[in-house]
């Protein structure tokens, strides 16, 4: 069974010393410029709601709602700063217009981060994240250009999203044969509607030292039963659609399999009487990378529905009832290599005891591992 939690019984971050909350706080929903988000008094709300439970760890870009995420954030981070680890991104383009304000280069890099420090008035970020791989800048000027910005004082921590496996390791071993400042964390999709990163990501996180921040623990709200037969789509616009519900079609998420899963944490939701994003959450933070979802509510409601999740104790029977709902087909090579014939061309007719598991666990290991840091009775 996996064991209840609270924001203030504090988790390491990778192979850094950073001691972060288990659930972070997203404000990619902080500011209305999208046609969706929370205004800044709902924000104060929700921040402060998060804060006061222990909270630590707070998430944003520089491009999230146009500049407002960040601008709102910096309000409200101002009287507590040194409590706050704050992490930023850059990548996505800051001027549609502007061919160089997008991408991983350094110019880009340095210019957002510079853009960011101005939004948040603060000065540095605590954990700077390469947003997406553009495919086109080479990793050694990706990393020498993040390290001078760790040296400059300007950024103390690196983390990289939405990047392909091999490549993050690459990255993660250039830096380290160079002495360039490492990366420390990997945010990426993870829900029970998002596991093909259990393949490689994942495993790669452990192996290289990367704490994990899955972002859209809830597969969007698809989780949370927000969406049912009536709305399924297989719209793909190349625009950030006004509501929800298009930006969740556009990811490709809102299908049949997706509302099949959210039917078993429904179920698994009633018999603990608990709601459907807890359950949600908690199945997510059951995974041994795991460091802390990053949990994104546009009212003070659905935050403190959030933050429950931490309360929630999923019985085994239930955690492997939401796996097999949610269960992947296993992809090369370790189709290839975790069955019978290859296990005993490998190590032979005796054979290594468990090694099938072993081999099997690198990709759907759902054990629970934890790093607890709990803050001092007089800290928190």
């Amino acid at each position: 069974m996996t064991r209840p939690d609270s924001l203030d019984r504090y988790r390491l971050l990778g192979r850094s010393g950073l001691r972060v909350s288990p659930l972070s706080l997203g404000t990619m929903t902080f500011g209305s410029d999208w046609g969706w988000g929370a205004d800044a008094a709902e924000a104060r709300r929700i921040f402060d709601c998060y804060v006061e439970r222990g909270g630590n760890f707070v998430d944003t870009s520089v491009n999230y709602t146009n500049g407002a995420s960040e601008r709102i954030l910096g309000g409200l981070i101002k009287d507590r700063r040194d409590r706050i680890v704050l992490a930023t991104k850059f990548t996505m383009a800051r001027e549609p217009d502007n061919i160089n304000s997008g991408g991983n280069h350094r110019y880009n890099m340095v210019r957002s981060v510079e853009t960011s420090l101005r939004q948040l008035d603060t000065d540095r970020i605590d954990l700077l994240y390469v947003h997406a791989w553009d495919f086109t800048t080479r990793p050694d000027e990706i990393m020498r250009a993040l390290d001078d910005l760790v040296r400059a004082g300007k950024v103390l921590y690196l983390g990289i999203c939405n990047t392909p496996a091999w490549r993050v390791a690459e990255l993660q071993t250039l830096a380290d044969l160079r002495g360039w400042a490492p990366l420390v964390a990997l945010q990426i999709e993870y829900s029970l509607v998002e596991r093909t990163v259990e393949h490689e990501l994942l495993p790669m996180a452990q192996a290289m030292g990367l704490g994990v921040l899955p972002w859209s623990p809830l597969g969007g709200g698809i989780l949370s039963g927000k969406y049912g037969r009536a709305d399924l789509s297989d719209e793909n616009g190349a625009d950030v659609a006004s509501n929800r519900r298009g930006i969740i079609a556009s990811t490709g998420h809102l299908n049949q399999r997706s509302l099949d899963i959210a039917d078993v944490v429904g179920e698994v939701a009633q018999e603990l009487g608990a709601s459907r994003a807890q359950v949600a959450i908690a199945w997510t933070l059951a995974h041994p990378a795991i460091v802390s979802p990053i949990i994104g509510a546009r009212t003070l409601a659905q935050a403190g529905d959030n933050l429950g999740a931490l309360d929630i104790v999923l019985a085994d029977d239930q955690r492997a009832r939401l796996d097999a709902a949610s269960a992947l087909a296993p992809i090369f090579p370790q189709r290839f290599i975790g069955r019978p014939m290859a296990q005993q061309l490998i190590f032979g007719a005796g054979g290594w005891q468990g090694a099938s598991d072993a081999c099997a666990a690198c990709t759907t290991a759902r054990f629970q591992l934890k790093h607890p840091v709990r803050a001092p009775e007089a800290a928190r």
